[in-house]
């Protein structure tokens, strides 16, 4: 990594822990300066050294506030993880604005051990391309993926982050006054709920494996649906949805009146699903609407990879296991807007079509995919243990400070899932997000169809 004193990057919110600043050790390490906006305890805590400042305005004050900032310390870059949090929205906007680099960061696509960083936004936003000959054209002659796992660690070790971050939002509050929660569910309460699902895990994983066993020893056909996590922002900023329970109405409905009459429709419920949502009555509701009661089954835990492998088909709004059902050669319909929805890969026929005449993916196409992807807007490292995070720091350090963020040949000059968010009516701006907001957190709630 070469030296570079020109650039000033401003890192905002980050993943709970200390990654972001990580980062930013990095780049100063190479002539950089970095700069820190926090906005919440949480934000503090993980990082409050001569770099940081912190921001007490409110939301709506936020743009403005951040603009006269960057200004003043003539920012280059802006950093931040998770884009489509509201503070992340507007700072994209005020980059844009203001000519400086944004770049944004998440957990990776080609998971274990990898950390996605590109342009400005993902999913919708994503400048990645979605066209099948561009891709195939650029991945092609690019090298073969490490699939090495290299940065394994506990579940503990994020659930201790995570939780730190989150609760010392709530019991600090003060300190922040003005700062508003992009969460679904209190904290607090959140993580209460976690407790019985924990204490039951291993009774759950026994009996959902003797579930998928008995599913795929009947020899009939079925389709897999694994259910995100309703707090996902990716579910609630990327697709149609304001409740899974609607996506999954929508499927349900779908299945009775087209999927062969044999066939088996299986919902998964997510490994990290905190027990909120009463997916057994929910599904059952529906289904019984419909008249499919026992041909609708919830599966809560075992393999999903077991799942997918023998399925007639997979469904899902926009998450990353849609990839792992293409790994597998598994139809695979996407209902929201994902990266990976891409003519080749996934089915680009109607829900109604399908359950009949669902396409299996093309082979070279999700090499060429995996293989731009990590060329591109992949690094090797993870957050949760210090081998993976000074790994994946220094090759986001060196990638800002050379300018080769989605490259090479996957930098779209204009977003090209864009057009489709907004003719689904999803938010795509920070005003539009302020429209459409209201109040995110709640304690809890039950869908109704």
């Amino acid at each position: 990594m070469g030296s570079d004193s020109s650039k000033v990057v401003l890192f905002l919110q980050g993943p709970p822990g200390v990654f972001a600043k990580t980062i930013a050790d990095a780049l100063e390490r190479v002539g950089a300066r970095t700069l820190r906006v926090n906005l919440c305890a949480g934000d503090w805590i993980s990082w409050h050294d001569k770099r940081c400042t912190s921001y007490r305005g409110s939301l709506e004050n936020w743009p403005d506030w951040l603009r006269d900032f960057c200004l003043k310390h003539k920012v280059t870059h802006i950093v931040y993880y998770a884009d489509r949090v509201p503070y992340h929205v507007a700072a994209a906007e005020v980059g844009v604005e203001i000519g400086a680099t944004c770049l944004t960061y998440e957990n990776g696509y080609l998971r274990p051990d990898w950390i996605t960083l590109e342009h400005v936004g993902m999913s919708a936003h994503s400048r990645f391309p979605d066209d099948p000959e561009i891709i195939r054209q650029a991945g092609n002659g690019l090298p073969e993926i490490d699939r090495e796992p290299l940065y394994t660690y506990p579940f503990i070790n994020e659930a201790v982050n995570e939780v730190s971050y989150n609760v010392s939002n709530v019991f600090f509050a003060l300190a922040y006054p003005r700062y508003q929660r992009d969460k679904l569910y209190h904290p607090i309460i959140d993580y209460l709920s976690n407790i019985p699902r924990f204490s039951l895990a291993k009774w759950r994983n026994r009996r959902a494996y003797h579930v998928i066993d008995d599913i795929i020893a009947t020899g009939l056909p079925y389709y897999v649906f694994p259910l995100q996590l309703q707090s996902d922002y990716q579910l609630r900023y990327n697709s149609q949805y304001d409740h899974i329970g609607e996506a999954a109405e929508e499927v349900i409905r779908s299945f009775a009146a087209n999927a062969p009459s044999a066939a088996q429709l299986v919902f998964k419920v997510h490994p990290l699903d905190n027990g909120m949502e009463p997916w057994t009555r929910i599904l059952r509701t529906i289904s019984r609407k419909y008249g499919v009661k026992k041909r609708v089954h919830l599966v809560d835990g075992g393999n999903l990879g077991q799942l997918l492998t023998h399925a007639a088909g997979s469904i899902t709004i926009n998450s990353t296991t849609g990839l792992h059902a293409l790994r597998v050669g598994c139809p695979t319909k996407v209902l929201g807007i994902a990266l990976y929805n891409i003519d080749g890969l996934t089915c680009q026929k109607p829900l109604d079509d399908f359950w009949r005449h669902g396409t299996a993916p093309d082979e070279s196409l999700l090499e060429a995919l995996e293989r731009l992807l990590a060329a591109s807007i992949q690094v090797k490292g993870c957050f949760y243990t210090r081998e993976g995070r000074e790994a994946g720091a220094e090759l986001m350090a060196d990638r800002i400070v050379s300018g080769t963020v989605n490259l090479p040949d996957a930098n779209c000059e204009y977003p090209p899932r864009l057009e489709e968010a907004r003719a689904r009516k999803i938010a795509t701006s920070f005003a539009e997000q302020l429209r459409t907001r209201g109040t995110m957190e709640r304690w809890s709630h039950v869908w109704r169809p």
